[in-house]
């Protein structure tokens, strides 16, 4: 078993063939994954987070970076309101918040050997909350994981009209996927408020369609738990820490890519996960919409989200035995954390700047790397694209610095 994984990559693919080094073939086992698995609407057993029906949005820096003010994302000031406003609120919002259908083709051979027909059906289903209008086109921002693998995506609108949709970019790493729909039928959208300027204890509102299209428009109460949570989720482009909003209004599978919205009636987070355990309640999850943002206009800007790409493929230290780390990697008792480099793109910055298989990176920058998690947050959140970085590594034993240019990542 490969005891690498998390692989900063070019170009994010299904399955990816990996190439064992022979340094580590004593490997007993990497335990690999995180606490969350990507699904539709099945819980997860690993601590029990689930995302519903399946995850810190990241702000990428790049040197000279433009958005076309078409594409900004207003953020509005956030003013005080007593709780009476809540179900005016409630009722305003709900007609901006969708059902998204996940639809996938399906082959059915009935008439084997004879006939074949292929059908689009119901894969799973989300929510999603119209953010803007502009000319004949709405859009709507969901959860990646809601419309991911969808050969087609329609949207079912609060006036109980399906319309089909395009899907005009997706990020699954911070699980943010904006969709574009006629504005023919659109009368409300949802605005933005500061997710910063919430307070622990402060009455909230989940909506969305929990259970699928049934229960669409469903509307559940609670407070806000608290402003800031790491929540560490798998994704089809690897493991990510995600920055969440923690809160104890009910959120059920079907309602990720839903609104949290304060009593004010301006959305502050998008729905998104959820720990569903015996014996717990109240464990909800929320990517604040100040995380969303810049996603969003990343995505209405080029339909992706850039980050910093060098070239390399890692693992975490701390995941492999002391023998390992001791004969394979010369690494000293007092080196536990940090990551290996397992393999290098030799038309990459990483090559050029003469990182070598077996170089496991402890800092970059002055901040300490522990993980592979560790060393893709600050890169996707701190590093700047176009910019050199001083990275540490211990080489055969000896600690030696190398400095790396960031290069852009190609998709």
């Amino acid at each position: 078993m490969n005891f690498i994984e998390n692989e900063i990559k070019e170009k994010p693919v299904k399955k990816k063939k990996r190439i064992f080094p022979t340094f580590l073939a004593t490997l007993s086992g990497a335990v690999l994954g995180s606490v969350l698995t990507v699904y539709s609407t099945n819980y997860v057993d690993l601590n029990k987070l689930i995302h519903l029906p399946l995850v810190e949005g990241s702000t990428v820096k790049k040197e000279e970076q433009t958005t076309s003010s078409e594409n900004i994302v207003p953020i509005e000031k956030t003013s005080s309101s007593s709780s009476s406003q809540m179900l005016d609120s409630i009722e305003t919002v709900s007609q901006a918040v969708v059902g998204v259908v996940n639809l996938q083709q399906q082959t059915n051979n009935y008439y084997q050997n004879t006939q074949s027909e292929s059908d689009s059906q119901d894969s799973g289903t989300g929510s999603g909350v119209i953010f803007k209008k502009n000319g004949d086109s709405a859009y709507i921002v969901t959860n990646n994981h809601v419309i991911e693998g969808a050969d087609r995506v329609e949207v079912s609108l609060a006036n109980g009209n399906r319309v089909e949709a395009k899907v005009v970019g997706t990020d699954p790493l911070s699980d943010i996927a904006v969709l574009k729909i006629d504005s023919k039928n659109v009368t409300v959208v949802a605005s933005f408020g500061e997710s910063s300027a919430l307070r622990v204890g402060e009455q909230v509102a989940a909506i969305g369609n929990p259970l699928g299209l049934d229960f669409s428009g469903s509307v559940t109460q609670g407070i806000i738990s608290s402003k800031e949570r790491t929540v560490a989720v798998s994704t089809s482009e690897g493991d990510w820490d995600l920055n969440v909003i923690q809160t104890d209004a009910a959120i059920n599978p079907g309602n990720s890519g839903g609104a949290l919205i304060n009593s004010s009636g301006q959305v502050v987070g998008i729905n998104s996960l959820k720990i569903s355990e015996e014996g717990v309640e109240g464990l909800g999850f929320a990517i604040p919409t100040e995380d969303v943002k810049p996603i969003i206009e990343d995505l209405l800007e080029d339909g992706k989200v850039s980050r910093p790409y060098l070239g390399v493929g890692l693992q975490s230290i701390n995941e492999l035995d002391a023998y390992t780390r001791q004969s394979q990697l010369k690494l000293s008792d007092e080196v536990t954390e940090g990551v290996v480099v397992y393999s290098v793109d030799p038309s990459s910055s990483a090559a050029s700047a003469g990182l070598q298989v077996k170089d496991v990176i402890v800092s970059i920058d002055g901040t300490k790397v522990s993980t592979v998690g560790d060393f893709r947050k600050f890169l996707y959140t701190q590093a700047t694209i176009g910019k050199e970085s001083k990275i540490d590594v211990y080489r055969n034993g000896e600690k030696i610095s190398l400095t790396i240019k960031i290069s852009e990542q190609n998709t």
